[in-house]
């Protein structure tokens, strides 16, 4: 089933043995269009710090809800390597963070994520390391290929043959995890439609124009399938 991605967004995130946050983003591959991480802002109980939660620690991430619920417990959680949210995610601090959990990173695939890396139920366990995985010292070779899903959101749509809309939102398959479409929301923000477009449609994303390239036409877009959110039932 397809899910909006924005409906993630400050969802209560429940560790084995206590309250951890609510969910503040997700970051995906903009490659293949795989979520990889779960952002948490832990609120108080962790300085407010922010944390990284791949799908694969959720016991029913594909569930519907306003409650998610993760396999590991709030000290792993608080022992995990720390991130600045505000910069992207290197090489170096992923290869941290999965050394920490006791596992292989999605980018060497295997029997865990599947041919390519793609996610694969269920959920694995997570043997973290004794040692304390706290990172510290800048980080270097930035994973130019990590983003963030709220930070598109606004990015302007342009065509081949000109700029209509802009992302409002994405749609993920909430077994795969991979994000299947883009929601578009065409004309004035007042009056225009929100449509759906394949995200295989998509060229490139320019992240220092704030654009996201397609190989379609406005045509093409002005008569896509429209888009009904769902209404939630909390």
């Amino acid at each position: 089933m397809l899910r909006s991605i924005k409906q993630f967004y400050g969802d209560k995130l429940v560790a084995s043995d206590a309250d951890i946050g609510h969910v503040k983003d997700l970051y995906f591959d903009d490659q293949q269009w795989i979520v990889r991480y779960v952002v948490v802002d832990t609120g108080s109980w962790l300085s407010k710090r922010s944390v990284l939660i791949p799908p694969h620690a959720f016991n029913n991430f594909h569930e519907y809800g306003c409650c998610l619920r993760v396999s590991l417990t709030r000290k792993q959680i608080e022992n995990s390597p720390a991130i600045e949210s505000h910069k992207p995610i290197s090489r170096q601090y992923e290869n941290e963070y999965f050394r920490y959990y006791g596992w292989p990173p999605y980018w060497q695939g295997g029997e865990m994520w599947g041919p390519g890396g793609f996610p694969m139920d269920p959920p694995p366990h997570f043997q973290p390391s004794e040692q304390s995985a706290r990172s510290s010292g800048p980080h270097k070779g930035d994973d130019p290929h990590l983003r963030s899903t709220k930070a598109l959101q606004g990015y302007r749509i342009h065509t081949s043959d000109g700029e209509i809309g802009r992302v409002t939102d994405f749609l993920m398959d909430d077994r795969t995890r991979v994000i299947r479409q883009c929601v578009v929301e065409t004309g004035h923000w007042l009056t225009g439609k929100e449509i759906v477009i394949p995200t295989s449609d998509i060229d490139r994303i320019s992240y220092e124009e704030s654009k996201v390239f397609m190989h379609v036409t406005k045509e093409f877009i002005l008569h896509a399938p429209e888009y009904h959110a769902p209404v939630s039932q909390f």
